[in-house]
């Protein structure tokens, strides 16, 4: 593998140039201290693990078979940890994001059309922030739904005055959302009070999982919403913005600590997601109300099904926050698949305002014509979409990263590779099936 500094063949420029190498690493730093400095990409990529499209699955789950599908959602999560250590240690390996190495490895043709692919996929994935972040103004402020759309317009400001304070002043205010989000599902699962024995019970796999046609389904369903094909080109490259000496010994070091801040992060998307389906099994399931999916119909039952008068607006807040800090990621996933496949570089602000223009247009076209009952098969439509793209970002992934030849020393074991290639395929599969179902009918 050349030694070239972070940058890629040809001398092109890594994505998010501006940020890349951005961040100190403090100089002897170990530890608790190393740690630190390397805390943040991994936050930022968790917020694709429990954004509005994540929130579905998991209030089907537990309003319709209680805890047992805990252990779906610890998979799950295994699978994405995986996943997203594998695209730390590409961007730091080789000083390439997964859109930069597929242009570098692939055709121009086969390059414009993994592009269109995942622009495809993350307009869907914003279009799903839109509609959660529309939903939680609608449940905290009484704005309907297509107003409610248009404000979501001007987070383009938000993440623009962000960037431009510094890429740790953005991931601080990530992380701080994310712990809003921790903290109002934390105070729910107190006021629950959820039976221990029967939480840990659900962490342990059922062979009815796979025997229940209804439950295997929405099985299925959490685990094609867990991972974010826009993730994966995301962490590849910010994982860069860290000054680590682009040494072998330098990138060995920062992957192990990248590794460690991105299974932090998404062990506290477990802990949301778990929660969420903890709290509808215990508010939903044993109440006898069973068959909720629905974000507001959650919202209207919640307080008064858990005793806790704050409980809805608790949800809603969480709801909120998952909108907005999704909308940050979204826009930075946006900018380095276009500057990666095309070297095509736009303005943050237009590159905001382009696919969040993109992601208005259908929800305000579709609530103008058919209510809100319209947007919730909207946002089931932007979920196929994400399933579309997954096998465009997860095989690229594990190949290049099982490359000796293009990883030099830092390519993964076969193990590791084999695990790696039966995750994809599982995830692949299971996104194929729940995509015939939805398509079927």
């Amino acid at each position: 593998m050349k030694e070239d500094g972070g940058r890629g063949r040809a001398g092109s420029a890594p994505g998010l140039a501006d940020i890349s190498g951005s961040i100190r690493i403090p100089a002897g730093a170990a530890g608790w201290r190393r740690l630190l400095a390397f805390l943040g990409p991994g936050y930022m990529v968790s917020v694709g693990y429990m954004d509005p499209g994540n929130w579905a699955t998991d209030l089907a789950g537990g309003s319709a078979f209680g805890y047992t599908l805990l252990s779906v959602v610890m998979l799950s999560n295994l699978m994405a940890i995986l996943l997203q250590a594998l695209s730390a240690r590409l961007g730091i390996a080789t000083g390439r994001d997964l859109a930069q190495a597929c242009r570098d490895r692939f055709a121009p043709w086969v390059a414009v059309v993994l592009w269109v692919a995942c622009e495809a996929a993350i307009i869907a994935c914003d279009l799903a922030e839109v509609i959660g972040t529309a939903i939680a103004l609608q449940l905290l402020f009484g704005i309907p739904l297509l107003p409610g759309a248009v404000i979501t317009a001007l987070d383009a400001a938000v993440v623009l005055m962000l960037v431009n304070r510094g890429f740790r002043v953005l991931e601080a205010f990530v992380i701080g959302l994310l712990s809003v989000i921790a903290v109002c599902f934390a105070i729910q699962i107190v006021a629950a009070a959820p039976p221990v024995a029967a939480v840990l019970r659900g962490l342990v796999p059922r062979p009815a999982i796979l025997t229940d046609p209804g439950m295997l389904y929405v099985a299925i369903g959490i685990i094609g919403a867990t991972v974010m094909p826009h993730n994966l080109y995301l962490h590849s490259s910010i994982v860069q913005s860290r000054a680590y000496e682009r040494s072998e010994a330098g990138r060995r070091d920062a992957i192990r600590w990248a590794t460690w801040d991105s299974t932090l992060a998404l062990m506290m998307a477990f802990f949301v997601n778990a929660a969420i389906l903890i709290v509808a099994a215990v508010a939903f399931h044993e109440s006898g109300h069973r068959d909720v999916a629905d974000i507001g119909q959650a919202w209207r039952l919640i307080s008064p099904l858990l005793g806790l008068g704050a409980a809805a607006t608790l949800f809603a807040v969480a709801l909120l926050a998952a909108g907005m800090n999704s909308t940050v990621t979204g826009t930075l996933a946006g900018q380095i698949v276009m500057e990666g496949f095309l070297d095509l570089r736009l303005p943050p602000w237009a590159r905001r305002l382009v696919t969040r223009g993109l992601a208005i247009v259908p929800v305000v076209v579709v609530t103008a014509l058919y209510g809100d009952s319209g947007v919730d098969r909207l946002l089931v439509f932007s979920q196929v979409v994400l399933s579309l793209q997954l096998p465009f970002a997860v095989t690229p992934l594990v190949w290049f990263v099982s490359d000796r030849r293009m990883m030099g020393p830092f390519a993964i074991s076969r193990p590791v590779a084999g695990l790696s290639w039966a995750v994809a395929l599982v995830i692949l599969g299971l996104n194929g099936k729940l995509l015939w179902d939805v398509l079927a009918g």
